[in-house]
């Protein structure tokens, strides 16, 4: 299952190799600078936005890959009946949003959470 990680001065996304070919993608890398905002979204389907890109889309099992939006892209790897962890990114960054299903979105949170300027902490 896939892990978000802080390497250096880089937030990646680490993905299986089932999970690399569902999503048509390589893990993801984004520098800790684009870092704007950060949530738990409960329900994962309120997580996918724009339309479907390069990757797999299977109703109701899974979403893996580039979801487009009018203003840039997001990327998705969202398991049905999990919590998703949702990293927003700043304008220029390769994304405008990471939504992932990770083990613990908790922990995963609490590891980024440091990260998130100070502006931006409710």
């Amino acid at each position: 299952m896939a892990r978000v990680v802080v390497e250096g001065t880089d937030i990646v996304v680490r993905l299986s190799w089932r999970e690399k070919a569902a999503a048509r993608h390589r893990d993801v890398r984004v520098p800790v600078s684009a870092l704007a905002r950060l949530y738990i979204e409960p329900d994962w389907w309120r997580a996918l936005r724009g339309g479907c890109g390069r990757g797999t889309w299977i109703p109701g099992r899974l979403c893996a890959g580039i979801r487009h939006l009018q203003e840039g892209q997001d990327f998705a790897l969202v398991r049905v009946g999990r919590p998703v962890l949702c990293v927003e990114l700043r304008r220029g960054a390769p994304f405008s949003r990471l939504a992932v299903s990770v083990p613990d979105s908790e922990e995963a949170m609490r590891a980024l959470l440091p990260l998130v300027p100070r502006d931006r902490l409710g």
